[in-house]
C-alpha cells in the first residue's frame, strides 16, 4: 500500500476548545483607553482653556477709569465709567457708548487677551 493521508477536519466545539481560554483582568482594561481619552482630552484642553478664562477674568477685574482699551469688534475708546456689568467709553470729542465688559478684548497697543473664537 502507497502511503494514504487522511486528513479530519475539526468540527466546531474542537474549535472552540483550542481557543484561547478568556481572561479574568476585569472591567478596568476595557476602561483604561476611555481614562487615557479623558486625561488626554483635560490636558490638552480643559486645563488651557481655565487658564485662559482665569487671565480674561483678572483683566476684567483690573480695568479702571482712564484705560485706553479695544472692544473685540474694534472700537477704541477710554473708559469713563464702570459699572458691574457695562463699561462706558469714550470714542470721540462728546461721543460717548456703553458695552458689556464682557466686549472689552484688551488694551490699546497690546496684544489682546481675549482670543478670538473665529467665524463659524
Amino acid at each position: 500500500m502507497t502511503g494514504l493521508i487522511v486528513a479530519t477536519v475539526p468540527t466546531v466545539p474542537t474549535v472552540l476548545a483550542m481557543a484561547a481560554p478568556p481572561q479574568g483582568g476585569g472591567a478596568w482594561v476595557v476602561l483604561l483607553p476611555y481614562a487615557a481619552i479623558g486625561a488626554i482630552f483635560y490636558f490638552i484642553i480643559l486645563r488651557p482653556m481655565k487658564g485662559r478664562q482665569k487671565k480674561v477674568a483678572e483683566f476684567r477685574d483690573a480695568l479702571k477709569v482712564g484705560d485706553k482699551i479695544i472692544t473685540t469688534s474694534g472700537i477704541y475708546g477710554s473708559i469713563t465709567k464702570l459699572n458691574d456689568r457695562s463699561v462706558q467709553l469714550q470714542v470721540a470729542d462728546k461721543v460717548r457708548i456703553e458695552v458689556s465688559r464682557a466686549a472689552v478684548g484688551g488694551y490699546q497697543g497690546q496684544d489682546p487677551v481675549v482670543q478670538d473664537s473665529g467665524s463659524m
